[in-house]
């Protein structure tokens, strides 16, 4: 479910009923409402907010102002932080164990091959390449 607040500019009423007939005319559209004085239109559904304003750019401008959930979900209380002196100490285990994995990654591979290769061939080199006149 999502909702989808536009920001639309209907030149007179036909223009203003042909809009909401075609928008309740899309698939998933759950409810509608219009506020005349601010010139918003707020859609609620399993909608596509893109396919909305295609529909209503043929018959006036409009903008999207906000896309986001139907219901407003209450903010559920956080966690309560602990120690710093925790959280640093997962830095410092984090720190080893990359500086571990960088070790052994270089030490399996020959420094040479960190240097980038580059492979210039020309024509008489090698026959069997495609050349178009």
């Amino acid at each position: 479910m999502k909702k989808v607040i536009l920001k639309v500019f209907f030149h007179d009423e036909k223009a203003k009923r042909k809009g909401m007939k075609s928008v309740s005319g899309l698939q998933g559209v759950e409810s509608i409402s219009m506020d005349t004085k601010d010139q918003k239109l707020t859609v609620i559904g399993d909608i596509d907010p893109v396919d909305v304003v295609s529909k209503l750019r043929k018959l006036c401008s409009t903008e999207i102002l906000s896309v986001g959930p139907a219901k407003e979900e209450k903010k559920k209380e956080e966690p309560k932080k602990e120690d710093p002196k925790k959280d640093d100490k997962k830095k410092d285990d984090y720190a080893e164990l990359l500086k571990a994995y960088q070790a052994s990654y270089q030490a399996s591979y020959p420094a040479h091959w960190a240097q980038p290769h580059y492979f210039v061939r020309s024509v008489e080199e090698d026959p069997n390449a495609c050349v178009i006149c």
